[in-house]
């Protein structure tokens, strides 16, 4: 018998864009619904990453002042691709409960 209780799994970013592609990643290779993702700072500041994305790159207000943390809720039988898919994107770290 499968698993399924619930996991919450986070990973951190160095970049929007890392972050998005991980977003693409769980909506079309796990089918996990959009809204049930959530992308923010990783720290108590405003923030598109830590390093420039080719989306960021010319603006001047485009803060880099942390990582982006994406979160979301899983089946624990979903566990090991999702942290799969999380690195296959650029995740700096992962973690999970």
């Amino acid at each position: 018998m499968a698993d399924n209780a619930t996991n919450t799994i986070r990973a951190t970013f160095e970049t929007r864009e890392a972050a998005d592609l991980a977003v693409e990643h769980l909506v079309q290779q796990h089918g996990i619904a959009r809204p049930d993702i959530f992308i923010q700072s990783a720290s108590d500041e405003n923030t598109t990453g830590t390093e420039s994305s080719r989306g960021d790159v010319k603006r001047a207000d485009a803060p880099h002042e942390g990582e982006i943390e994406v979160s979301v809720d899983i089946a624990a039988d979903q566990l090991q691709a999702v942290q799969r898919s999380f690195g296959d994107a650029g995740a700096i770290r992962v973690s999970g409960r």
